[in-house]
């Protein structure tokens, strides 16, 4: 089942034109990747620092369909799926009154953290993609 992560656009979030900053939605996308993890029983502070195998992100994206503003209450929803091995990606569904607002994407590479070498996606990880793995479908989406 996708994870949803709750979130409220704070002002530091948009830019001065009053709306999200596009670089910010990424970031709310990431502080729903970290939730989900610890929500699948991650230790976070084991994961980001100095773990064996490390998740950088080699590709990212975002497509806007309407505008976010201080004040709006967003639900991420989060659907990660593996593509490999040694690889996963995360769509991220950004809404607001079931409304998808925005979407984003991450790709992900499992690399050893010491060798920066490509391997095999770790056990935690499978866990993770498997809580989390995708299956229903999208809220539609409306344009505001």
């Amino acid at each position: 089942m996708p994870f949803k992560y709750n979130r409220t656009v704070r002002f530091q979030d948009t830019d001065a034109a009053g709306v999200v900053y596009f670089a910010n939605v990424l970031a709310i996308c990431h502080e729903a990747y970290e939730e989900s993890l610890e929500a699948s029983g991650i230790n976070l502070k084991e994961f980001f620092t100095h773990p064996p195998v490390a998740f950088p992100i080699v590709h990212a994206g975002v497509d806007f369909f309407r505008p976010m503003y201080c004040g709006d209450d967003l639900v991420i929803r989060l659907m990660p799926q593996e593509l490999s091995g040694d690889r996963f990606e995360v769509v991220y569904e950004v809404m607001i009154d079931e409304v998808i607002v925005a979407k984003a994407i991450t790709r992900h590479v499992c690399i050893d953290a010491s060798s920066r070498s490509k391997t095999e996606l770790s056990e935690e990880m499978r866990v993770w993609l498997d809580l989390n793995r995708t299956g229903v479908e999208s809220a539609p989406e409306k344009k505001g």
